[in-house]
């Protein structure tokens, strides 16, 4: 049991590592973003407990509507709402880059307890498949939603909800395609790998403009540094 949560976890702590070492200024107490991370976890089985409701009734029939409704909206909504609700108004939330620290901090809470209990299920053998597909995904639509959430923060009210409201479209959006190609395509390997290769460069473009933001939200407050 000790080597199947070892495996589980391992990927998801060290992508959040990952994204919270690249913060170029002042990093995030340890303590927020570790809470970030169990809100994320506590939300698994409720999204959860929902889609199995949806699949007992089957409510969406179509790989199409599966995919965006009961996989993308759903677990990305719950994401956003915790990172908006429980995140977005903390002191510690100081600079743009912020947002893609917490969006992957609640992101792999999620991913990781989610993976706990698939490896449980399935053995240590599809540890390496799920570190690399459904792990590092829910990474990446972290980043990209803190991306849009850490900018909103620090922009102007009216153009705030056009952000906030792309901080929650387009990971849905990513998700849904996401699991689109694997519901969909018997092959799905040869989908899922350009599919994952342009998340990748998403996601660190993303970290790149974050960065950019940061480095001019630190010059508005330091005008003479």
């Amino acid at each position: 049991m000790l080597a199947i949560i070892s495996a589980a976890i391992a990927p998801g702590l060290a992508l959040l590592s990952y994204f919270y070492l690249r913060d170029q200024y002042d990093t995030e107490p340890i303590r927020t973003v570790f809470r970030a991370f169990l809100l994320g976890l506590a939300i698994t089985f409720p999204i959860m407990f929902v889609q199995y409701v949806l699949e007992a009734e089957q409510v969406f029939s179509t790989p199409f509507f599966r995919s965006l409704i009961s996989y993308g909206l759903l677990e990305e909504f719950f994401k956003w709402f915790i990172l908006y609700f429980f995140i977005f108004h903390l002191v510690e939330f100081d600079e743009p880059y912020d947002g893609i620290v917490y969006g992957a901090a609640v992101s792999l809470g999620f991913a990781t307890f989610e993976n706990v209990l698939f490896i449980a299920v399935n053995g240590l053998g599809s540890a390496f498949g799920r570190a690399l597909l459904p792990v590092s995904s829910h990474a990446l639509f972290g980043v990209v939603m803190g991306y849009y959430v850490g900018k909103a923060k620090f922009s102007p009210s009216l153009t705030r909800k056009n952000l906030l409201l792309l901080s929650l479209a387009v990971p849905v959006i990513l998700h849904g395609l996401y699991d689109f190609i694997l519901l969909s395509f018997s092959n799905w390997i040869y989908f899922i790998i350009p599919f994952m290769t342009f998340l990748w460069w998403l996601g660190l473009w993303k970290v790149k403009k974050a960065h950019t933001l940061t480095d001019l939200h630190h010059k508005r407050l330091n005008p003479k540094s």
